[in-house]
């Protein structure tokens, strides 16, 4: 400095001590925005995606496959370094590798390091032993796709669901989105599912639950576990998390999924900007073995893991209850074959099922709400035949029927069954009737109900039939049981030779006659039109 030349004796006053600290302070911000350029510079460059092919292809085959960055060129060329025998480059490699562990370790906070002391020790014991194998696979990231199915209580989804928590918490830069079909029945079915998962392994306090929008958010990381309905394509493509990317999904009731094709394009906006995903497919296999999930789960792919069991299969049976078990017991006394496929998780269907177009699954209160339009209709019977009568909702625009409410017995009078409708509080809609029973119309009406007769005419029946083939049909088991068993196990008959014969069995369809009475006006309009 100018004032500390030899010879001269500086002396240190009030002013010039803060001219010199100035002075300092700017040298201090110029060197300081000079480094932080440079800092800028090189972490732009970093990040900055490769774009040459050639580089992009070596990369691909080093296992980096997703929008690679500079920073995995500069790792790979110390690898080929290292790869063809240059000792310094193995030993640099050595400590990015070992750096990166470090970095890792030191990340986590006694926080982190406290709940996945409690994942590891409660993951294994919520496990049934039957589970061994794809657990092992999915934890040590051994494929990329991991499909469990079987019959009702085989714990396939309590298996996805812990081993999804486990994984995102393992993994600090992973999400998770769960999909079922229609978005407003997950609160009451997966979302909860994810709140025992969490629960079991001992790690509720580290978790946060939300209802709008529905997601888990990991408290130590931000993570997020992400509920969403695949209903409406626009919001999953514009689902976004806070940082890292989505490497976990989780399609839960598989087979509700439109075919192989709806799922493939989700997991191809989702499987993107990271390394390591993992696809979970859970379901009870449909009871057609031509259904579209029992036809996929049968192809053979080599990135594909799968695990099949039933409730048979697991460590203690007696787990689920007493009131399974006696159920299943009973069911495969009272009809083998409905048995077997519920909850042994076989397709047994032969191949003639006559409705391929069914969702099974719950109906929502909310739901309930929009259902405006109304149609309701009934199948006469006393006995061995039952009486039937259903409540349903049509959605022309989707194309959609929804299964909303039955009644279904033997040797039940008029009377009696219009007394039950206007209990329920169904009398303030039209019920179209079999019109073989004109008396039993009579009744109705003379009891007060609104209803007619349905109009008949030659073709009729397979009309409507063809007609209900052509629409989507929602039924929920907890709503309408009857029509559930019915539509499920409908099939075509088959002739000595075990063909199949055109037409439609007059057997065990009570309550798809009733629906199709319900529509019948529906029905012809588009009969007419056609």
């Amino acid at each position: 400095m100018d004032n500390l030349k030899k010879g001269v004796k500086y002396r240190f006053t009030k002013e010039n001590a803060a001219e010199m600290g100035r002075r300092g302070q700017k040298a201090s911000v110029e060197a300081a925005r000079r480094n932080r350029s440079i800092a800028g510079s090189a972490r732009r460059i970093h990040d900055t995606p490769v774009t040459e092919g050639s580089d992009i292809d070596r990369l691909a085959q080093l296992g980096i496959k997703d929008e690679p960055i500079n920073a995995d060129k500069v790792a790979a060329a110390v690898f080929d370094k290292a790869a063809a025998g240059d000792i310094a480059a193995v030993d640099k490699f050595e400590q990015l590798v070992e750096k990166a562990a470090a970095e890792y370790a030191g990340a986590l906070t006694e926080e982190t390091r406290r709940a996945l002391a409690l994942v590891h020790q409660n993951y294994l014991p919520n496990i049934s032993s039957n589970f061994g194998a794809i657990s092992v696979a999915a934890l040590k990231h051994r494929y990329t796709h991991y499909e469990a199915f079987g019959g009702r209580g085989s714990l396939k989804s309590s298996w996805a669901s812990l081993t999804v928590v486990r994984l995102l918490m393992e993994h600090p830069d992973v999400h998770a989105l769960v999909l079922r079909k229609v978005a407003n029945t997950m609160r009451d079915s997966v979302y909860a599912q994810y709140i025992w998962a969490i629960g079991m392994l001992g790690v509720s306090d580290f978790w946060e639950a939300r209802k709008s929008p529905l997601e888990l958010i990991y408290k130590p990381t931000g993570q997020r576990i992400l509920f969403r309905g695949a209903d409406d394509p626009m919001k999953l493509k514009s689902v976004k998390v806070p940082f890292g990317y989505i490497g976990i999904t989780h399609f839960e009731e598989k087979d509700q999924f439109a075919g192989r094709e709806e799922i493939d394009m989700i997991l191809q906006s989702t499987m993107r900007g990271g390394s390591d995903f993992w696809n979970f497919e859970t379901y009870n296999p449909p009871l057609s073995r031509d259904n579209w999930a029992n036809m996929d789960s049968a192809l053979d792919r080599s990135d594909r893991i799968q695990h099949r069991s039933c409730y048979l299969d697991l460590d203690d049976p007696s787990w689920l209850g007493d009131p399974f078990i006696l159920e299943a017991e009973e069911l495969k006394k009272r009809d083998e074959r409905r048995y077997r496929h519920e909850y042994l998780g076989e397709a047994v269907g032969s191949g003639g099922n006559v409705f391929h177009n069914l969702e099974i699954r719950t109906i929502t209160d909310d739901e309930l709400k929009q259902f405006s339009t109304i149609y309701q209709g009934v199948d006469w019977g006393w006995f061995p035949d039952p009486y039937a009568f259903v409540r349903l909702h049509y959605d022309p625009a989707r194309e959609t029927i929804y299964l909303l409410d039955e009644h279904v017995g033997n040797n039940m009078t008029n009377e009696e069954t219009a007394a039950w409708i206007i209990a329920h509080g169904y009398n303030t809609a039209p019920i179209v009737c079999d019109s073989a029973e004109q008396k039993s119309v009579a009744d109705y009406r003379s009891l007060g109900l609104q209803a007619k007769p349905a109009a008949k005419g030659p073709g009729s029946v397979d009309y409507g039939m063809k007609w209900l083939q052509g629409r989507t049909i929602v039924i929920d088991p907890a709503r309408t049981p009857k029509a559930a068993e019915e539509f499920v196990h409908y099939e075509y008959e088959r002739d000595r030779n075990g063909a199949f014969l055109s037409g439609y069995p007059d057997a065990d369809n009570h309550t798809i006659d009733a629906v199709r009475y319900a529509l019948n006006r529906v029905i012809r309009s588009y009969r007419s039109n056609a």
